[in-house]
């Protein structure tokens, strides 16, 4: 993952009306509790550290009271701002598809550039795995009943929560004293965006 791909990232977030919080792996479960409406529920997962307050067992019942809902990606798509979410047995699809806010926690180091990297990282766990992805992108967004609708078919609103691994902290930092462009970076930035579609 280079800045560039990161930049695009976040450009492409940004037009697509998608708050992005970043900061280090380590601040997590704050990120998280910051971008996360009440009630929410969860999936678990190693990469990212949620917080008590996130239900990571859900019942149906619990789904369906959820305002938000909060899961890691796989990968993140840079050129399209779109993010991989696995359809796996903890419930990733539904807890990311069945509340109004979906909360994306990404790995900065799992960002590809565009499709053709995406798909060569799919390929081989399609393969192997009979892995079912879905490439997200946005807020769901329909004109089936005439007007732009959104929330029909998924969540109204959709936050990134972009995190940098420990060692990048140091990296980033030397980034902005060289260019610049990547100032105030280096730490926990909220950079907000209005649905525009």
């Amino acid at each position: 993952m280079s800045l560039a791909d990161r930049t695009t990232f976040k450009r492409r977030l940004d037009d697509l009306g998608v708050t992005v919080t970043e900061g280090p792996r380590s601040a997590c479960a704050e990120l998280v509790d910051e971008a996360a409406g009440e009630p929410a529920v969860g999936v678990a997962r190693a990469a990212a550290e949620l917080p008590d307050r996130v239900e990571t067992e859900p019942t149906t019942a619990d789904l369906r009271e959820a305002h938000t809902g909060v899961t890691a990606a796989e990968l993140g798509v840079a050129a399209y701002g779109s993010v991989a979410i696995e359809a796996d047995r903890a419930g990733t699809e539904p807890v990311s598809l069945f509340v109004d806010r979906h909360v994306v926690v990404l790995r900065e180091a799992d960002l590809v550039p565009d499709m053709p990297d995406a798909f060569e990282w799919l390929g081989p766990r399609a393969r192997d795995e009979s892995s079912d992805v879905v490439f997200a992108t946005g807020p769901s967004a329909t004109a089936d009943m005439g007007g732009l609708v959104h929330g029909a078919h998924g969540p109204k609103e959709v936050h990134v929560v972009l995190l940098r691994d420990e060692e990048a902290d140091g990296d980033a930092a030397g980034e902005s004293g060289a260019d610049g462009d990547a100032a105030g970076e280096s730490g926990a930035d909220e950079s907000e965006a209005t649905d525009d579609e």
